[in-house]
């Protein structure tokens, strides 16, 4: 195998990833759905504060776990998953694929978390995120062979929680920009702040009450225009 990225080191438009389904950055629909996706987590801190939120307002998330951190904190992971929400590989050591890395350790970076998640949950995770966003054909290539779908996030909906701009900041940079379909980029890791949370405390019922439903990446995919499913009205 090859030690580098000399094979592969380039990327191709988003068009052509969004053709060939290897990317997701948003699912366009008619219907009132948004996926929140968390990152970088489990922490004890916040993520346990931020699944108590999920629940009062009957919201289900998408959770991009890091492989040590799901080690250190399986019992979270467990709850994730029993309360309904999805958890997906977001790498073991939050490694940037920024293409000067090893096929190797890419592979590992994938593989080690996949299988730790697995263990813990007793589910193959379908989506893998990879840190910073950074991509290119060798890792299109790789979470491909292993059975992944790379799920990014809605270019309006970066909300930058990781630099802790301030709970505004993020209450407003979601709700100003809610569309049908949004994969919101959050984080339930960030060293020092519970910003993520407490934006959450306004997010969440300011979205419910415009009729949004707040579902799983997988959920969220079911319902794209291409294959389009007849929803109840919300509660």
């Amino acid at each position: 195998m090859a030690s580098s990225f000399t094979e592969y080191p380039y990327s191709n438009s988003r068009k052509h990833y969004e053709s060939r389904g290897e990317i997701v950055w948003e699912v366009p629909m008619d219907e009132k759905l948004i996926a929140l996706t968390f990152d970088d987590g489990p922490d004890p801190k916040t993520t346990d504060r931020i699944l108590d939120l999920l629940a009062e307002y009957d919201a289900k998330a998408t959770f991009f776990v890091i492989g040590r951190r799901a080690e250190r904190f399986p019992e979270i992971v467990r709850r994730e998953v029993s309360e309904g929400h999805e958890i997906a590989n977001h790498t073991y050591n939050h490694l940037y694929f920024n293409g000067r890395n090893r096929l190797q350790d890419i592979a590992d970076e994938m593989d080690r978390t996949g299988e730790k998640l697995a263990e813990i949950s007793g589910q193959k995770p379908r989506w893998f995120r990879p840190p910073g966003g950074f991509y290119n054909e060798t890792v299109i290539r790789m979470a491909k062979e292993r059975g992944y779908t790379v799920i990014l996030w809605s270019w309006h909906q970066d909300t930058r929680d990781w630099v802790s701009p301030g709970v505004g900041h993020i209450v407003r940079k979601v709700l100003n920009n809610a569309r049908n379909g949004d994969i919101v980029l959050l984080h339930d890791h960030v060293a020092g702040s519970t910003q993520t949370v407490q934006a959450l405390e306004q997010i969440l019922p300011e979205l419910k009450r415009r009729g949004y439903r707040m579902v799983t990446v997988s959920e969220l995919m079911k319902h794209g225009k291409s294959n389009p499913v007849k929803l109840d009205k919300p509660h």
